[in-house]
């Protein structure tokens, strides 16, 4: 029915989304603007990358992640592509690689230093200008024969590239070699979305002929297919990470919104199938393996769903809603290896804004902050690949390998506790306190982590204080006694 949800108690069951204040947003990019159902963003710790709108050619900007601001025309960006980018994607395994598609028909992969895109100098019209450019790709990945449509890296082996295609293929790369390791041609129409499964073994995609299917990515074989959703406009497809079930988006035949869970071992009906709403963008799926909670945002929408999704029947929950009344263009998201944990932030979203400004918006379970919540933070990939390339086109499997982040949380709390405390006297310790990092001196301005530990430091200074107290009322009746 309609509209309808079924409710459980959980510990996810209030989540709520609070964006970031607009001086740390990034204003002012010119956002490709295009037809094309992408997501036009990919963000990690490092760099965000955002599909431009150019001529001429295709271009994306990457700008590191703390230059956060208005950005402006003369950004700096990644060029060399001879036709607009259609998707972007990093490395999971490595912050600085960035792989690129093309309506040139072929896929980039690019190396971003640390320090960012250098400048160069560029003749334009017999003068000579300072840029930031980087037109020099690491290699060129040719074998499509039409436009580049989406780029998905392998989650657990390393160098291992998927590729789709408007020439109804979709390739399998040794990006180390750039060589291909499989080429699966089973499409007779174009692909609209592709996806690995929790170890790679398996990759999903959904197809213009209305069609599901289960492939061997290293065979070709279809291990299953079936209808997903009877509507015209695209389908989406996401696996739900290790609960063994699929989740698509798409359309009904009355071009209802709606997402369905599958067993992929059986695509001949879903488990579950829901109505939405009636809106007319597509729906972008986002899967939280660590939680087994499912993002459903609209494009063109402002509201994002949120669902916990169980093995059994009904299969899945609806939890809550995060409304805003700005619709996006697009949006990506951060691993969660780089979550704020004292926030008990356990997503987190970058928006595009079709004004021209990227947005992150923070999934936040409410709880106190006196400690931090161990029990919302479930061990996560770890950015190390399990498998190379080779290992796995030979018939390996691996899972990801997984790291607690609480550990990497306490000691940055430490580090930074002991850097604040190591000044040197009382006075400088709450001067360091209480400045901020946007140069505000006002206390109602600080993050909620630097609350925590300038509480957390100023009682240690209290018991340094009573300790000190104790000793002199010591000295002071000896003095009495020796009088």
């Amino acid at each position: 029915m309609l509209g309808h949800f079924s409710l459980r108690h959980s510990k996810y069951r209030h989540i709520f989304g609070q964006p970031y204040k607009r001086d740390l947003c990034y204003e002012s990019i010119q956002i490709a603007k295009n037809a094309f159902d992408s997501s036009y963003c990919s963000v990690n710790s490092k760099f965000i990358a955002v599909i431009l709108s150019s001529g001429g050619g295709g271009s994306f900007l990457v700008l590191p992640k703390e230059h956060t601001g208005r950005v402006g025309v003369k950004c700096p960006r990644v060029v060399g592509h001879r036709g607009p980018v259609l998707d972007i994607a990093w490395s999971p395994f490595s912050e600085n690689i960035i792989a690129s598609g093309s309506e040139d028909h072929t896929v980039m992969i690019w190396h971003i230093p640390d320090e960012g895109i250098p400048y160069k100098i560029k003749e334009q019209d017999d003068e000579e200008e300072k840029v930031q450019e980087l037109s020099q790709p690491v290699t060129v990945l040719n074998g499509h024969a039409r436009r580049v449509s989406m780029v998905v890296w392998h989650p657990t082996a390393n160098n291992v590239l998927a590729s789709s295609s408007y020439d109804m293929s979709i390739i399998i790369w040794n990006v180390a070699e750039s060589s291909i390791l499989n080429k699966i041609d089973c499409h007779k129409l174009p692909i609209l979305c592709i996806a690995f499964n929790y170890d790679g073994s398996l990759l999903a995609t959904t197809c213009k002929d209305k069609m599901l299917r289960i492939i061997d990515p290293r065979t070709s074989q279809i291990k299953a297919e079936g209808v997903c959703h009877y509507g015209l406009k695209g389908a989406r497809v996401v696996f739900a990470g290790k609960l063994n079930k699929i989740v698509t988006t798409g359309f009904s035949k009355r071009s209802e919104r709606q997402f369905a869970i599958w067993n992929p071992d059986d695509l001949k009906e879903p488990d579950k199938i829901e109505a939405v709403d009636n809106g007319t963008g597509i729906f972008f799926p986002f899967y939280d393996e660590d939680r087994n909670i499912l993002y459903l945002a609209g494009k063109g929408d402002g509201n994002i769903r949120f669902y916990e999704l169980v093995d059994k029947a009904p299969f899945c929950y609806f939890l809550n809603e995060y409304k805003s009344s700005s619709p996006q263009q697009g949006l990506t998201t951060i691993s969660k290896r780089h979550l704020d944990i004292p926030k008990c932030e356990i997503f987190r979203f970058y928006k595009l804004h079709s004004q021209g400004y990227v947005e992150p918006v923070s999934m936040i379970v409410p709880r106190k902050y006196d400690h931090i919540q161990t029990d919302l933070y479930p061990l996560t990939h770890a950015g190390i690949p399990s498998l190379k390339a080779t290992e796995w086109f030979e018939g390996n499997n691996k899972p990801p390998i997984s790291k607690s982040i609480i550990e990497d949380a306490i000691d940055e709390y430490r580090t930074r506790a002991k850097s604040m405390y190591a000044t040197s006297t009382p006075a400088e310790r709450n001067k360091s306190l209480l400045e901020n990092k946007s140069n505000e001196d006002d206390i109602e301005n600080m993050t909620k982590d630097q609350l925590i530990i300038a509480f957390k430091l100023q009682r240690q200074e209290i018991e340094k204080l009573k300790k000190e107290l104790s000793i002199k009322d010591q000295e002071i009746k000896k003095l009495k006694k020796s009088s």
